[in-house]
């Protein structure tokens, strides 16, 4: 009995092995956040457009185009929110636009084209390795029977320098200000900022699917990842193809300028603070409306 099923099981497998073998996943994602906005000379119809706008964002579908190796991971294409367009208000949530994330498991590299305020990148570098722990907990998503396992995300150091380093143009600018500083000396951007922390990863893969690829960043477990979960963020796989009739080329992403993740976190920092310094020069207006959002999460 036991041979017959292992006999099974390797015909399962044996066309996911084929050396043209490919398919597609769907996920979905969603980001919870605290969300305070705080402003003046704007209305409670726009402060709602804005919210409702950014409540959206953090609602994304992508699609992962994989074959045994490597995979492309990609926001699917959607219609944008008018809300805060029509408000007469221009809202920025983020500097950068991730396009096309490409890893290779074998080479265990990443290639990510990102346009930061238009200018494209190719941030090539080395995948984060996952220390996963496997355990026997299952459950099915769709028609597949999943594993769990769970690992440890360190905080982003260099998001922590970053913030430090607004923070502290954020106090030289007080210092100008006399009435600023007395208003605002308990308010500095690193405390309004909930602090970052170890994340508890809970990932759920398929062994029916062996090849160890996932959305994003994730990978390195003996299956395709169908679910990731974080404090803030749930990653679910709501569709699979396997082996569709048209194939699509799975290969690193060629337009843009060539950086590693390092040299693209000091340029962005360095837009960021650019970004700062004009909003609270703009902040300093009499006229004219002006709004601060605060996120935590």
């Amino acid at each position: 009995m036991k041979a017959q099923i292992t006999w099974v099981l390797l015909f399962l497998v044996a066309p996911l092995m084929a050396q043209d073998f490919q398919g597609k996943a769907i996920y979905q994602s969603k980001t919870s956040v605290d969300i305070q906005l705080n402003g003046k000379g704007i209305s409670d119809a726009q402060k709602e457009q804005i919210m409702e706008s950014m409540k959206k964002s953090m609602e994304k579908s992508f699609e992962l185009t994989f074959d045994r190796s490597g995979s492309i991971y990609q926001e699917e294409e959607r219609l944008g929110t008018p809300g805060a367009a029509q408000s007469g208000v221009t809202l920025v949530i983020a500097g950068s636009d991730q396009g096309k994330y490409y890893k290779n498991v074998q080479t265990q590299t990443y290639v990510n084209e990102t346009d930061m305020f238009g200018k494209l990148f190719l941030v090539t570098d080395s995948l984060q390795p996952w220390d996963w722990k496997l355990t026997s907990e299952t459950k099915k998503i769709g028609n597949y029977t999943c594993y769990k396992a769970t690992a440890i995300k360190k905080p982003d150091t260099t998001l922590v320098r970053r913030l430090k380093r607004l923070d502290k143009n954020q106090d030289n600018e007080m210092a100008k200000d006399s009435v600023a500083q007395d208003s605002t000396a308990n308010n500095s951007l690193l405390s309004r900022i909930e602090k970052p922390k170890d994340q508890l990863i809970t990932a759920w893969y398929t062994p029916e699917i062996p090849i160890s690829q996932g959305p994003g960043p994730y990978w390195g477990l003996p299956g395709l990842i169908l679910e990731v979960t974080t404090e803030r963020t749930a990653i679910l796989c709501s569709k699979l193809i396997l082996n569709p009739d048209k194939k699509e080329a799975v290969e690193p992403p060629a337009k843009g300028k060539k950086v590693s993740q390092a040299e693209y976190d000091e340029i962005l920092s360095k837009k960021m603070e650019e970004m700062q310094e004009r909003w609270q020069s703009n902040s300093h207006r009499k006229d004219g409306q002006s709004f601060s959002i605060e996120i935590k999460g």
